[in-house]
């Protein structure tokens, strides 16, 4: 799990809401959990990752915020490597540029791809599936149901595993930041879900 820093994101409010610092590194995690499913190699599975911890950094609000991945997207061009080393891994440079490019299609439904996007989609398939994938499973977070995951909208198949495990991430780290730990504190305490002996 990758842990975005509070001063990456573009407003101070956002960090602590959610699309803030639990939100990012809980897709993440997740987006580890697939990568392994998937069969992606360690360089690939870290650019996945890696997007997932930046994806939503750049939002405006809390709403839809329409061109809020390209705006991340752009960020993590532009931060690669103060975030690759705060991360603790770097990316080969073709890795870096799938990466932005995963970012900056996470927010745009499939159908409503321009031309353009669809060939930076043929760059970067797997990345953006399993990100936009991931981003789907964290929305257990959000207080309808009817917000909740929907697969239908993606192009992967998600296992079925998977869900329970991603519901109870939001449950345990929403938990812990309400009973007082920090966001760091919430997250440890949610990824011990998956690593109980820590």
């Amino acid at each position: 799990m990758l842990v975005p820093a509070d001063t990456w994101f573009a407003q101070p409010q956002l960090v602590d809401s959610i699309h803030g610092i639990r939100h990012n590194a809980r897709v993440s995690l997740l987006a580890g959990l697939l990568a392994r499913e998937y069969g992606l190699d360690p360089d690939h599975t870290a650019a996945l990752c890696t997007a997932a911890a930046v994806h939503d950094c750049r939002r405006r609000d809390d709403r839809d915020d329409p061109g809020h991945g390209r705006r991340a997207a752009l960020w993590f061009t532009r931060n690669q490597q103060a975030v690759t080393t705060m991360l603790g891994r770097e990316l080969p440079p073709g890795l870096s540029q799938q990466a932005a490019i995963a970012i900056g299609l996470h927010d745009v439904p499939y159908p409503d791809f321009t031309s353009q996007q669809d060939l930076a989609y043929q760059r970067a398939p797997h990345l953006i599936d399993l990100l936009k994938a991931a981003d789907c499973l964290d929305r257990y977070r959000l207080p309808l149901t009817r917000w909740w995951p929907d697969p239908s909208h993606l192009r992967i198949v998600i296992p079925a595993w998977l869900h329970p495990v991603a519901f109870d991430l939001v449950v345990r780290s929403e938990q812990a930041r309400l009973n007082g730990a920090t966001n760091h504190g919430a997250l440890i305490h949610a990824g011990q879900l998956l690593n109980p002996r820590q």
